[in-house]
């Protein structure tokens, strides 16, 4: 119930009922009201249709009557680019509504303080990808760079309210940085951070975001609205191990955790100008 009220109390059924194909009859059922059903069940452990068909037969007083299986393949069938485009329009507005509620409270929204630091209206979206494994031969499934058999999405997530932005499925022998992956995914996460909160966007990837194209992408993001920085993760090369030894022990300061407390036995330092790498960063 918490997680299906809210569907319908924020809009989010009528919006995507207006973008997903209508029909008429006594037996249609709406499309909209079906994603969001079918998205209730995923979240509580359903991993196929016949899961998510069991769910809603359990608890028709919430859901209604039980949608068959092959509605709701139907249903995921129509989803082409067209209207994958509609649902994230759609998802945009309705976040927009929702995210004007916690400012309404006695705390206002949820910004973070990160190494110490309040970010008072920073929108901070982090990126990553990981491995989804699938027990058969799933379209679009294949082996991994893990050893393992699946998927390998990436997705964006905003920090500050835990909501995916984006994700888009992927093989699973996608490479984790690949970079014409990462330009695709970052500008449909900002696509969904309502205006009034664009102002200023921090993104966050690990060493799998470290390339130039990413970087000069996010760089070229910067307008006077928004205003986009980034911090990425880097791999440690033998390159970088045979530098470390040519910083004196000036050079090293104590490390802080994300809240901006000193990390004890834990030292950090500045390497560049003393290695180089060609291609990536």
């Amino acid at each position: 119930m918490v997680l299906r009220r809210p569907a319908g109390h924020t809009g989010l059924a009528a919006a995507l009922a207006g973008v997903l194909p209508a029909g008429t009859g006594a037996g249609w059922r709406g499309r909209g009201a079906v994603l969001v059903q079918l998205a209730v069940a995923i979240v509580l452990g359903a991993a196929n249709l016949s899961d998510g068909g069991q769910l809603q037969a359990r608890h028709q007083g919430l859901f209604g009557p039980a949608v068959s299986d092959s509605t709701m393949r139907r249903t995921l069938a129509a989803m082409d680019e067209a209207v994958l485009g509609g649902i994230g329009r759609a998802r945009a507005r309705v976040r927009r509504h929702v995210w004007s509620l916690p400012a309404l409270r006695p705390g206002g929204f949820s910004w973070l303080t990160v190494a110490g630091k309040h970010l008072h209206r920073w929108v901070v979206i982090d990126m990553d990808a990981t491995i989804i494994t699938a027990a058969s031969k799933k379209q679009g499934a294949s082996a991994t760079w893990k050893k393992t058999y699946g998927f390998h999405p990436l997705a964006a997530w905003c920090a500050n309210t835990g909501e995916c932005l984006a994700m888009w499925l992927r093989t699973g022998s996608a490479g984790s940085d690949t970079v014409a992956d990462h330009l695709r995914v970052p500008g449909e996460a900002l696509a969904q951070v309502p205006g009034a909160s664009a102002a200023k966007i921090l993104v966050r990837v690990d060493g799998a975001g470290a390339t130039h194209g990413l970087h000069e992408h996010l760089r070229d993001l910067n307008t006077l609205r928004p205003t986009v920085r980034f911090t990425t993760g880097r791999k440690i090369t033998d390159e970088d191990e045979k530098a470390i030894p040519k910083l004196p022990g000036t050079a090293w300061e104590t490390a802080v955790t994300q809240d901006g407390e000193p990390q004890e036995g834990c030292f950090v330092a500045e390497l560049t100008g003393l290695n180089t790498r060609d291609g990536r960063i």
